[in-house]
């Protein structure tokens, strides 16, 4: 027991907590707060300065000395500036090891910003770094950004450039091309395309292939064709999928086809136990018997989902609910929204709200569509850009301009043109306030909306021709011009009216090479300006002192057989002559007698020989000779005289010689000067002649 008693009493020292002390405790270490990655602190840094420079890149040195592949992936998106972007990545250029992967984030960070000249310079730099087998992608990525921009031609160059320079074009490559010409309706260019790929290239199309073709055939109203290439998917091996069928559905329905696209549903589940009707193909069909009015098959067609299990979407209650709208059918679609907020199936959303709001504007209640807009923000349902243009539109229409403008300055604030969310904005849904805003002076404003609709590839001619009008209006003469350049690139074309007020503006302003520029644009265009139009540019050229731009013009109305004005013609001349252009200024005359045209060679000449330029002058003479110009025998004295006074006495004698071999008769003092200067030069027979002629002319008298 006492040996018990002994073992628990030790047990216990050992197990026992230790005597409290007064001793203050030991402070613990405080944890460190995380460090930023560096990807953050570099773009921060970078971000924070305004400009690139040297001081910049010394700061960024030791943070990039061991800079990995991931970090430098992610910080190339977190700088803001696409330029610094670019120079932060040729910074890296000598200590980082750039591959594929870096060399195309790159180059989609400069797409994806719209820098498209400044992607199409970088990837051409990078052609002999990039592998081989993998540089089709970098080609897709501009091929598909220049599309997206409305830029078709150069998507079609950087196409045509792969084989320029050897790159292999793939399956992918020519369904970057499809896409972006049929979005743009060019569907003969398209047809020409596929040929090349399967007879020229020998490349198999793929299912996306057809799936692009058939589609873009279908959304240009070409059913048929879009048939066609559906047939040819099973001589070229591949298997319709889901995608193609509903492409078909959705083609027949926009034709007005619904029977036939429910019998193709019906023929689809034939045709493969894996090939069913999704949500997209019944909410195709209920779209196209709502668009023909059939809005009791539309509802068959909701029923027959319900019944096969498929769960409607956002997207087709929509459509079913516009379709009721467009039909008046009111009370329905208060009894479908009722039904689905009960089981909360689905909850009104901004598409919900615009189709009502539309249905109010259309039925004369636009109060009551602007009590639905309040209550959009009331539910924390976010509008979009088509909820401002059913609003804007209807406010413009009935003259509520002030409060349209309103509504305006909040969509520019929020940048909800700029938000990939939502519907596709509509640049004609806007075109009544860009025209109210440019009638009252805000062509900028207007401007700002439709640069922002823009940049989401949305575009119509009227807009471009509203803003260049508005800004003409103003006198801002060269913004106009900035958007005339932009429908070029975007291959509209501008017509008459647009080109005369911008060229009418630039003449009034005194900017004659814009004036020019924009007739050359014109021309492309294949319109033709009045001949008032060319004098009226030609002489404010002339004015200003621009000759080779002269000369230009007047060789272009030459090639299009403008009518001449002679008084223009000789000034082109002239002011060619003073700026040193001989030979232009020859080719010139030449081209104008040769057209049938004339100058007035008495002013030419004279004007030849105030500057003292007698040699041009003497070409000259010898030209109206040659032409059988009969001229003031005083211009050929004066000439004479004045390359005898500069020493140019074998060529005054060969002026002398064909003036009198033409029959007319130089004057005295003109002789007499000429002998001085032959006998000065050594020319002793030419003196004699001459001598021989004065003294003729004395006898004579």
């Amino acid at each position: 027991m006492l040996l018990l008693r002994r073992r628990y009493t030790h047990l216990s020292h050992h197990l026992s907590p230790p005597p409290l002390t007064l001793a203050s405790p030991q402070k613990q270490p405080k944890p460190k707060p995380p460090s930023k990655p560096s990807h953050s602190i570099i773009s921060q840094l970078i971000n924070k300065n305004p400009n690139w420079s040297p001081h910049l890149e010394s700061t960024l040195s030791p943070l990039c000395s061991n800079l990995s592949k991931t970090h430098l992936l992610k910080t190339l998106p977190l700088i803001k500036s696409p330029s610094k972007a670019l120079n932060f990545f040729n910074f890296l250029h000598n200590s980082f090891p750039h591959d594929d992967q870096t060399y195309l984030s790159m180059l989609q960070i400069l797409a994806r910003t719209h820098n498209l000249n400044a992607a199409r310079n970088f990837l051409f730099s990078i052609i002999g770094k990039i592998s081989s087998n993998g540089s089709d992608r970098f080609f897709n990525t501009l091929i598909r950004s220049y599309g997206k921009a409305g830029l078709l031609r150069e998507s079609v160059r950087v196409f045509n450039k792969m084989k320029e320079i050897g790159v292999p074009r793939s399956v992918f490559s020519f369904n970057s091309l499809l896409s972006v010409l049929l979005r743009r309706g060019r569907t003969v260019m398209a047809k020409k395309l596929y040929d090349e790929m399967v007879s020229v290239d020998r490349i198999l199309p793929d299912v996306y292939t057809f799936n692009t073709l058939i589609r873009g055939f279908c959304l240009n109203s070409m059913v048929d064709e879009g048939f066609t290439f559906f047939k040819e998917m099973s001589r070229s091996g591949c298997d319709p999928d889901i995608v193609t069928y509903n492409t078909l559905v959705d083609g027949l329905c926009r034709a007005g086809k619904v029977r036939i696209a429910h019998n193709l549903l019906k023929g689809m589940r034939s045709k493969s136990s894996e090939l069913n009707p999704n949500v997209i193909t019944y909410t195709t069909l209920i779209r196209g018997y709502c668009e023909k009015q059939s809005v009791e098959e539309a509802l068959e067609m909701f029923d027959e989902m319900l019944s096969r299990g498929l769960k409607p979407n956002e997207v087709t209650y929509n459509t079913l609910i516009q379709g009721l709208c467009e039909a008046q059918k009111l009370d329905k679609i208060k009894e479908i929204l009722q039904g689905v907020s009960d089981s909360g199936e689905f909850r009104p959303d901004t598409c919900t709200f615009n189709t009502l709001m539309n249905a109010h504007c259309n039925g004369g209640k636009l109060d009551e569509a602007m009590n639905m807009f309040d209550k959009m923000s009331d539910l924390n349902v976010k509008p979009d850009s088509a909820t401002y243009s059913v609003l804007i539109r209807n406010l413009c229409q009935r003259g509520d301009f002030e409060r349209a403008e309103e509504l305006l300055d909040q969509l520019l604030e929020s940048e909800i043109l700029l938000k990939k969310e939502g519907c596709v904005p509509l640049v004609a849904a806007y075109n009544p306030m860009l025209e109210y805003l440019c009638a009252v002076g805000k062509a900028g404003k207007a401007e700002k909306v439709f640069r922002q609709l823009l940049k989401r590839g949305t575009q119509d001619p009227p807009s471009f021709k509203i803003l260049i009008l508005g800004h003409c209006k103003e006198g801002s003469f060269r913004g106009a011009y900035e958007i005339l350049v932009l429908m070029l690139r975007r291959d509209f074309v501008p017509d008459m009216e647009t080109y005369d007020y911008l060229i009418e503006g630039f003449l009034r302003k005194g900017e004659s090479d814009f004036a020019l520029n924009t007739l050359e644009r014109m021309l492309r265009s294949d319109h033709r300006p009045k001949t008032s139009t060319f004098h009226s540019i030609l002489a404010a050229l002339i004015r200003d002192g621009c000759a080779q731009e002269a000369a230009k013009l007047v060789t272009v109305m030459l090639e299009g057989r403008i009518r001449q004005n002679i008084n223009l013609s000789t000034d082109t001349i002239i002011i060619l002559f003073k700026s040193g252009i001989r030979d232009n200024a020859i080719e010139i005359v030449t081209a104008l007698y040769s057209s049938g045209y004339s100058v007035n060679m008495e002013k030419l000449v004279g004007s030849l020989c105030q500057d003292s330029k007698f040699l041009e002058a003497r070409e000259l003479l010898l030209f109206s000779l040659e032409k059988h110009q009969n001229l003031d025998a005083e211009l050929y004295n004066t000439v004479i005289k004045g390359l005898c006074k500069i020493r140019k006495a074998q060529d005054a004698f060969s002026l002398f010689y064909e003036f009198t071999e033409k029959g007319f008769r130089p004057f005295l003092t003109c002789l007499k000067e000429l002998v001085i200067s032959l006998k000065a030069d050594r020319r002793l027979k030419e003196a004699d002649f001459v001598s021989k002629q004065i003294t003729y002319r004395i006898q004579d008298q």
